[in-house]
């Protein structure tokens, strides 16, 4: 069984991780979407990145033959090449593919790339394995460096490589000794060994962090019997009282003792979990509904990111608005819908700010829900188009948002399982909806809809139009699911 560095930074997570990746996969939640535009972002990264060292030779993939790329790299070495992407070293059982070699005189130097905007611990384990595997091929390894992306990048007219990337020297930045990393590969071999014997290891910080991991429904639901709602709701994961409860066997919140200590509002939530009994502040959401004026625009954005920024005044990352949903409701309730979906392939802002200070006038109540991202998305789009700019901060100024009287706890029910997310509180108040993004066509969340507008551009044209039929009716759900939360709230 071959230990490459994805699989010895995944058993550095958690060892039972890797016996479940190799023996027992079928219990792993499938890669979704946006995990698969993560992995497509991190090839184009890594390629970009080899442009910052030009004239090198790239090792060509060959999954039959590992020995194979080994050897083309040594070949490459001995004959001078000074640069080697992907170059490929296997040891026994142990085998890594560096990025970016660099080839000097006297050693070389290993230079791993990354598709984040950060340092990662992780990063230092997956450099210290690749600088053990390449000295155990017999090669003095005179630096380790880790590229990674510049949150602070903005694009100018050209992309500048230099300032997009960020170089960190990690030689001396982790202090694994080759000990340690021998005694950390013995034990993922001893794990892999016996394919019988699934490790036993306990839930905990390391399911979420660094990575969520993809194992985390079937060790704790399957497993344990961790129940959708549960004291990893109220109490946050590892902190010391999740962690005595936890201890103690308690994970469901009706076993929590009436003694035990919380704070106020985390005793509100179990005492009202335990009662089984819906909360409503009639007094507060009145308070709320008076704040509001008519015609009310219920909004909501969808955005999309690029790790390599395309356009000008994009940063990695940055959330980029292609669409919108209106539902603009007169006071007698009658409702009027309007929408927005940008051209595919082009930069999609400035039609869009365009489009939405004609939409919305600049003295009328905008309705969202988790206001700080719509707040968020108007305040990049004013800063980028100052000939919009004040009609957008009008916009910005105007916001209300629909998620305050269930965050602040005025309307609570069992159901919502201490969530105030729309997810939870669109099928509690209204259940009619309850299986309204489930039947929809091709996209049914956020995720599916920003990686579905970064890919039209490659998709043929009965793709493209069935996708922007999806992705219209979907955004069109999210405003007007808020328009039946309201109308819940005035019947409350």
């Amino acid at each position: 069984m071959i230990l490459s560095k994805s699989n010895y930074t995944k058993a550095i997570q958690c060892p039972k991780a890797l016996w479940l990746h190799h023996y027992k996969k079928q219990v792993l939640t499938p890669t979704d979407a946006s995990t698969i535009a993560r992995q497509e972002n991190g090839k184009a990264v890594g390629a970009l990145a080899c442009e910052l060292f030009p004239d090198g030779r790239k090792v060509s993939y060959d999954a039959s033959s590992m020995n194979g790329m080994a050897t083309v790299t040594k070949e490459w070495i001995d004959e001078g090449v000074k640069t080697i992407y992907e170059a490929t070293f296997m040891v026994d059982d142990l085998l890594v593919m560096v990025d970016i070699l660099k080839v000097y005189e006297d050693g070389v130097e290993i230079v791993e790339v990354k598709s984040s905007t950060e340092m990662k611990d992780i990063y230092y384990h997956d450099v210290a394995f690749q600088k053990y595997v390449v000295e155990s091929a017999g090669y003095v390894v005179k630096r380790c460096s880790v590229i990674h992306l510049d949150s602070t990048y903005v694009r100018g007219e050209e992309l500048e490589l230099e300032k997009l990337f960020v170089s960190v020297d990690v030689s001396e930045g982790f202090e694994f000794s080759t000990e340690e990393i021998w005694v950390n590969i013995e034990a993922f071999r001893g794990c892999l060994a016996d394919r019988e014997q699934e490790p036993d290891i306990d839930i905990g910080l390391h399911c979420k962090k660094p990575y969520e991991c993809a194992a985390k429904e079937y060790c704790w639901k399957v497993q344990r019997g961790i129940p959708e709602y549960s004291v990893f709701n109220i109490f946050n994961l590892g902190s010391k009282k999740q962690v005595e409860l936890y201890e103690q066997g308690i994970v469901k919140i009706e076993d929590i003792p009436d003694d035990f200590e919380m704070t106020k509002k985390q005793k509100a939530k179990v005492d009202n979990h335990k009662a089984q009994k819906t909360h409503i502040d009639q007094a507060k959401i009145d308070e709320f509904l008076q704040s509001l004026t008519y015609p009310l625009y219920h909004l909501d954005f969808e955005t999309f990111q690029q790790a390599i920024p395309q356009w000008q005044g994009i940063s990695p990352y940055m959330q980029i608005p292609f669409q919108y949903s209106l539902h603009i409701e007169q006071e007698d309730g009658s409702p009027e819908h309007i929408e927005f979906l940008a051209k595919e392939g082009t930069d999609p802002r400035e039609a869009l700010a365009e489009r939405l200070v004609a939409d919305i006038p600049t003295d009328v109540t905008v309705l969202a829900y988790n206001m700080s991202f719509e707040k968020g998305v108007l305040k990049n789009l004013a800063d980028q188009f100052p000939k919009y700019q004040a009609h957008l901060m009008a916009i910005h100024d105007n916001i209300k948002d629909l998620m305050l009287p269930f965050q602040k706890g005025y309307c609570v029910t069992p159901s919502m399982q201490g969530s105030y997310s729309i997810k939870y509180v669109l099928p509690a108040l209204v259940p009619e909806m309850s299986d309204a993004y489930t039947n929809l066509n091709l996209i049914h969340n956020g995720g599916e809809a920003m990686n579905a507008f970064a890919q039209m551009g490659s998709m043929n044209e009965a793709e493209k139009t069935a996708m922007r039929k999806a992705l219209l009716k979907y955004c069109e759900l999210d405003t007007l699911a808020m328009v039946r939360v309201l109308e819940r709230l005035r019947d409350l």
